[in-house]
């Protein structure tokens, strides 16, 4: 990697139990508008459209590594 290039850390998963999740990206100045999102049996987990934090439902967790 250069300096021009931009540098992409991987996002934060934190496991949830909740069909729903507030996210304000963590404390500080690094925050943001706190968001409600909920999470879709279908997909199992939801991603942040600010801080791409993704929240992943242990519930599905299980399932999707059985499959």
């Amino acid at each position: 990697m250069t300096p021009t290039e931009p540098h992409f850390d991987n996002p934060e998963i934190l496991l949830v139990t909740d069909d729903k999740v507030a996210c304000d990206g963590g404390a500080g100045p690094m925050g943001h508008p706190r968001v409600y999102l909920p999470i879709y049996p279908d997909k199992g987990f939801v991603d942040c459209p600010y801080c791409d934090r993704r929240y992943v439902k242990t519930d599905s967790v299980a399932s999707h590594m059985a499959h």
